[in-house]
C-alpha cells in the first residue's frame, strides 16, 4: 500500500495543477491508479474521490474570481449530474477486462487530440444566448455520461465544446467547465460510495495532494502555466498504454 501512495500522490498533485490550468488532469491521475495494479473499478471510484476534492477547491476559487457564468451553469449542472450518474452505473456493469479493452482504444485517440490541439479552443462564432445555453447543457449531459463512465479528459473535452462549439469566451468556458466537472465528480462519487468501490483512506490522502495541485494551478491560470501540460500528459498516457497492453496481450 505504501508503494501505491508513493506512485499515486505525486502524480495526482500534477494532475490537479493541470486540471486547474487547462482541464484533463484525469489523464494523469487515473492512469496513476491503474499503474499500481488496484482493481479497475476501485481505481475509477477512488480517483473520483480525489478528483472531487481537488475540483471543489478550484471551482470555489473560480466562483470567487467571477469566472463562472451562473445563468448558463444553472442549466448545465443538473444535466451533468444526471449524465454522470448514468455513466457511473454503466461502468460498474462492465467486467474489468472489457473495461481495459475500451481504455486501450481511448488512450491513443486522446493522445492524438492532445498533440493536435492548437487554436481549437478559440471561439469560432457566437450565438444568441438561448442557443449557447442549449449547446452547453447538451454538452454537459454528454460529457457527464463520459465522466461518470471513465473520466480522463473530461475538462479538456468540455472546454473544447464550450469554447470551440458553443462559442463562449475562454475565461467563461473554463469557469463553467469547473462548475460542471464539480457536479459530474460529485454525482459519480455518490454512486461509487453507495456501491462500496472507493478506497477511502487512499482517496482522501490523494485528494489532499490534488487540492494542493488545483490551488497552485488555479493561481497560475492567467500566468501561462500550461507549458508543462502536453509533455506530462503524453508521458503518463504512454506508460499507462504500455502497461495496459502487457496485461491484455
Amino acid at each position: 500500500m505504501l508503494n501505491d501512495y508513493l506512485i499515486i500522490c505525486p502524480l495526482v498533485f500534477i494532475a490537479g495543477f493541470i486540471d486547474a490550468v487547462a482541464g484533463g488532469g484525469g489523464l494523469i491521475s487515473l492512469p496513476a491508479y491503474f499503474i499500481t495494479g488496484i482493481p479497475v473499478h476501485s481505481c475509477v471510484a477512488t480517483n473520483k474521490m480525489s478528483a472531487f476534492m481537488g475540483t471543489s477547491v478550484t471551482t470555489a476559487k473560480y466562483a470567487k474570481d467571477g469566472f463562472i457564468p451562473w445563468k448558463t451553469a444553472g442549466f448545465c449542472i443538473p444535466c451533468a449530474f444526471l449524465g454522470s450518474a448514468v455513466g457511473a452505473n454503466a461502468a460498474l456493469m462492465i467486467p474489468d477486462r472489457v473495461f481495459k479493452i475500451v481504455l486501450i482504444v481511448i488512450i491513443p485517440l486522446t493522445g492524438v487530440l492532445i498533440l493536435a490541439k492548437k487554436d481549437i479552443l478559440s471561439p469560432k462564432r457566437s450565438y444568441p444566448e438561448h442557443i449557447t445555453i442549449l449547446i452547453c447543457a447538451a454538452s454537459a449531459l454528454l460529457i457527464g455520461v463520459y465522466d461518470g463512465f471513465y473520466g480522463p479528459g473530461t475538462g479538456t473535452f468540455l472546454l473544447l465544446l464550450l469554447a470551440g462549439v458553443a462559442g463562449m469566451e475562454l475565461t467563461k468556458a473554463n469557469g463553467l467547465t469547473k462548475a460542471v466537472n464539480f457536479s459530474t465528480n460529485l454525482s459519480a462519487l455518490i454512486v461509487f460510495l453507495l456501491k462500496g468501490q472507493v478506497i477511502i483512506p487512499l482517496g482522501i490522502i490523494a485528494g489532499l495532494f490534488n487540492i494542493a495541485g488545483n490551488y497552485l494551478g488555479a493561481a497560475r491560470f492567467e500566468k501561462n502555466g500550461s507549458k508543462i501540460v502536453k509533455p506530462v500528459m503524453i508521458a503518463v498516457l504512454a506508460v499507462f498504454f504500455v502497461k495496459l497492453a502487457l496485461e491484455l496481450f
